[in-house]
Order: structure tokens, then sequence, then C-alpha cells
């Protein structure tokens, strides 16, 4: 798994690159936070500089270093000295402010083309850099190009020359760049802002043995990138979603339509109801109506049922098609969304019919939170506290110090607010955790059941209650019984569990559950997936962040362990 890493620094909170105008003019000697390129009359400066100011850092225009670095005019180096001497000039300065600049860097229209620049490039992408191709309407960048004076590659007819260098650079433009930003009809204001909600991504990059890499990104507006994740092969597109996220969907349907495809709109039932073979069924019988061929694609946009069902209609399709996850709850960004598991529930069980299927991309638009009631914010950190218990110790501390905020969460004032740097965090934390066990091993053989910790009975729960109960709610109390397993058969010690207890409690998460009975359980935690036979097993701890699978434990511990979640009479 690789990690993308914003402009090479830790971590990316937005109040982080706010510095003072003192700050600002001194001497950087570190990467940039993102570098612009485009063509001519992009407004690669004006955006760049717009950025910058909102970011609080520095701006660079390659150009005036070349200038400075020259003596004169870059039309009259060109002039003097010709095209090719430029160009070395130029990859020099681009190679020192890819390691130095800081800030927001802008290049020279034709500057990717050079092969050197382009190998650069590549390098502080690989970095974990950010290059961004403005692309603008050509009429508008045009009259700018014109206006702009100083580009001695437009020599002449300036409109004929603009055109043909845009066939030229533009399959190079969109290769190089790892983020396209369209500013057609954009204020250079809108445009940055576009490019900043675009900087300020946290992205994580999942690969790995049979999986086809993709990108988990997390941050607002990340649902502008659904056109360019689905890619120009589509030409239909089954945007699968459920009714309350409304506004949403018709953001999405929006984008697709202005993208060009033809969608088809499929609404569904919500939660787990939506998660059944008539569902799917029904989706399929439209999908065959409508021509649905094994070029076209599927967008699933709503919570972590919609994502797994969306996920399984695009996997049975013509035994696979390209699909995109777009979660829109908490729940869904850490879990559901991401690590290729679709499936659907039977009478006999929860997601025991599915398959492995990983999405061509998630893009986790923290603009849906703002719609997300309290309650079912607050089970999404189930699942980001199971994170934490087996493997990133650091999820545990933040959540430690930021509980009250959590549990008071109101989506009408989470943007913008201190909170949204915390969530993003927890977000981007809880995916690499599922990133790490599904790179390594996507198909549940071993290493990514570390991820069912407190899930045994927690499906047990969501099961007796009828789904009632919220995933990330069971889970919580799933772990409370894993910690308690755990302590029975001597792994960890009381303190932990009641860690657990303590750091649950704190979030609104249940820690107890009064319903159903022993003999019930037990019934439905043989018929777990992680099950062999007739053994149980388990993920139990045998320390913070060391989960470990128990296998075919005394039963008299499980039970025990059982009766312990039961809430004090």
């Amino acid at each position: 798994m690789t990690e993308h890493r914003h402009g090479g620094h830790g971590n990316r909170h937005r109040g982080q690159h706010r510095r003072s105008n003192e700050q600002r003019q001194s001497t950087c000697q570190e990467p940039p936070v993102a570098v612009l390129i485009g063509m001519p009359g992009a407004g690669k400066t004006r955006v760049g500089g717009e950025v910058a100011h909102m970011l609080g850092v520095r701006f660079t225009d390659s150009d005036e270093v070349i200038e400075q670095r020259a003596g004169m005019h870059i039309t009259e180096y060109f002039s003097e000295y010709g095209e090719p001497r430029f160009r070395k000039l130029e990859s020099q300065v681009i190679a020192e402010l890819l390691h130095t600049a800081g800030g927001i860097v802008s290049l020279g229209g034709g500057a990717p083309m050079t092969e050197e620049v382009r190998r650069n490039l590549q390098a502080y992408i690989e970095r974990g850099g950010k290059v961004v191709y403005l692309q603008a309407d050509p009429q508008e960048a045009m009259e700018r190009a014109r206006r702009g004076g100083n580009r001695p590659m437009l020599a002449g007819d300036a409109d004929a020359r603009w055109r043909s260098l845009y066939e030229q650079r533009d399959p190079v433009f969109k290769a190089v760049a790892n983020m396209h930003v369209h500013t057609r009809g954009s204020s250079p204001q809108h445009a940055a802002r576009k490019v900043m909600d675009m900087v300020m991504e946290h992205d994580v990059h999942v690969t790995g043995t049979s999986i086809t890499p993709y990108d988990v990104r997390i941050g607002v507006g990340t649902s502008n990138h659904l056109a360019e994740v689905l890619g120009d092969k589509p030409v239909r597109i089954a945007l699968i979603h459920t009714s309350p996220v409304q506004r949403h969907s018709d953001r999405a349907r929006a984008l697709l339509r202005q993208a060009g495809y033809q969608v088809s709109d499929v609404l569904i039932p919500d939660a787990e109801a939506g998660k059944t073979i008539e569902v799917a069924n029904g989706i399929w019988q439209r999908l065959g109506d409508e021509g649905f061929t094994r070029s076209d694609a599927v967008v699933g946009l709503g919570g972590g049922a919609a994502t797994d069902l969306a996920g399984f209609v695009a996997a049975t399709w013509m035994r696979g098609i390209r699909y995109v996850n777009c979660p829109t709850s908490l729940l869904a960004m850490v879990d559901a969304s991401t690590g290729g598991k679709t499936g659907i529930n039977t009478p006999q069980g929860k997601n025991l019919v599915g398959s492995f299927y990983t999405p061509a991309g998630v893009l986790a638009d923290m603009r849906a939170l703002e719609t997300l009631p309290n309650d079912i914010f607050i089970e999404g950190l189930g699942e980001v506290a199971k994170s934490g218990f087996i493997r990133d110790c650091d999820i545990l501390s933040i959540l430690e110090d930021n509980a009250q905020e959590l549990r008071q969460f109101d989506g009408s004032i989470f943007l913008g607010s201190p909170l949204e740097d915390v969530v993003a965090e927890l977000i981007e934390r809880t995916v690499k955790v599922k990133a790490y066990h599904v790179s390594n091993d996507l198909r549940e053989a071993g290493l990514r059941e570390f991820l069912n910790y407190g899930h045994t009975l927690g499906h047990a729960i969501e099961q007796i209650e009828h789904f009632t109960w919220r995933h990330g709610n069971a889970v919580a109390v799933g772990c409370v019984f894993a910690a308690e397993l755990s302590h029975l058969l001597g792994y960890i010690d009381q303190d932990l569990v009641d860690y657990h207890r303590r750091l649950l409690g704190s979030l609104g998460l249940p820690i107890s559950w009064a319903g159903g009975d022993w003999d019930s359980v037990l019934e439905l935690m043989h018929r777990d997936k992680k099950a062999r036979g007739n053994t149980l097993r388990f993920v139990v701890l045998d320390g913070i962040g060391h989960p470990i699978h128990l296998d075919d434990p005394p039963i008299e511990a499980v039970h025990e362990a059982f009766e312990r979640i039961r809430p004090v009479r």
C-alpha cells in the first residue's frame, strides 16, 4: 500500500498551512504543497496566487524565477538563445523548485512537454506531491493568452498557434497531472477554491496482489472527481442511491450528465432493507432493459448498505463492470465503501452472499456529513475505534482528546469548524488501517479477518434485532465482548477491558446489549464467516494494536464474556 501525503508533509490540516507574512516570504526548503500546470491563458498565475493566499503560503511562478535567473524577459531569452537552451534552463529551475519552493508553484505553459520536467514531476508525485492540471475553456484561455503578452510560443496567429499547441499538450498534461480542475466559467476565486479543496484532500492509495490500484479520496468536494475516476469508456451510468441522500444524489447526477454520461437513476430502500436479492434482481432487470454493456459503470451513493449493494451489482453484471463508491455516512467512509467487499443479506445471516470486487475509486466527500444526523455519525465511530484497537493507537488518542466534541456532532456547523480536521484525520487513519489489511489479504484468508474485531457478536446482534440496531453500535458492543473474552483467556488485563467501556461510552456508543438469548447468539456465531466447520473462530487482542485469531475457545469462556455485556440489573 502506498500512502499519498499532502506535499510531503505529515498532517494536512488547513490551519497548518496558514502562516504569517514574515514566514510566507522566508526562504523555503521544502517541496511545494501543489504544482499547477496548464495551457497559456489557463490562469495558473492568478489562480495559484489565490490558492496560496487562501492557504497562507507563498506563491512561486517558475517563469518569474527563470527571468530572474536569466536577467531578461522570456521572450528576449527565446530570441537570443532559442527554445532548446530555454527549456534546459527551465528544467533546472523546476527541478530546484520541486524540492525547495514550498507553497504553491505554477509552471510555464510548455514546461511539462520537456521529458526531464515530466520525470521530475512524476518523482514529486511519488513523494506525495499534487500536480494540478487547470483545464480552462479554450475560448476563455485564448482570450486571456492574447491579453497576457510575453508568450513567445504564441507568436504569429495566436489563436491558431494556441489550438495547435493544445492538441499536442492536452494528452500530455492529462497524463502528467494527478489532479484535474475544470475552470470553465469560473472566476479566479471560484477556481482557486476548487484547487484548494483538492489540495487539502487526504488520499490513500490502495494496491496489492490481485488488486487493481485505486484511490480513496477524503475531503470537501471530492465528488468533483467522479467523471475523472469513471473515465471516458462508460456511456451509461447506474446511479444507485437511497432517498435520504437525495441532495447528494442530485449533485452526483448533475456532475455525471455534465460529463456527458447517460444516467439511470436507481432508487433503493434505505439501510439493510436495500441489501436483498429482490432489490439486486430488480436492478439487474433494469440494466438489461436499458442496454448496459461491459464498458458501462455503476456509482453507489449512500451509506454502507447502498455501497455494498452497488458493488455487488457491479461485480455480478456481465461478470464485472466498473464502479465508484460515494459514501455519505461516516460508517460508509471508513468501512463499507473501501476494501472491495460487496454483498447482500439473506434470512440466514448478514453478507453471506457476495464477492470480493474492488472499486475504481472511493470519493468520501465530507460535504455529505453536513446532512448526517448525530446518531448516525456516532455509530460510525464504532468502526473508527475498532481500527484503533487493532492497529493504529493514535486513533484512540484522537478519540479520547475529542470525545465530547465528537459526541455533540452537528452537521449544520461541521464544515469549517475545528472538528472538520479531526474527523478528516480519523477517516484517513481508519481507511489506512483497512487498506493495510486489504492490500495484503483481499479475500480474507487470514490477516483481513482482524478487521472483524467485534463483528462476531456484532453481526449476531444485528440479525437478532432485525437490523434495527445500526452496524457501528453493534460492533461497539462486540468489541467489549471480544475484550472480555480476551481477558478471560489471559491475553489482556482488566484495565484494557475497562478502557474499551470508558472510551466507547464517552463517544455515546452502547457498551451492553439486553436483547436475544445465549442459544440464539451461539447459533449465529457458528454461521459467522470466520467459522470453520463446527469450530468457532474469534478475533481477540493480546494488547492494543495486536489482534490475534482465537480458534475454538472454551465455550464456558465465550458464554461468560456474553454474560458480561448484559446490562446490570
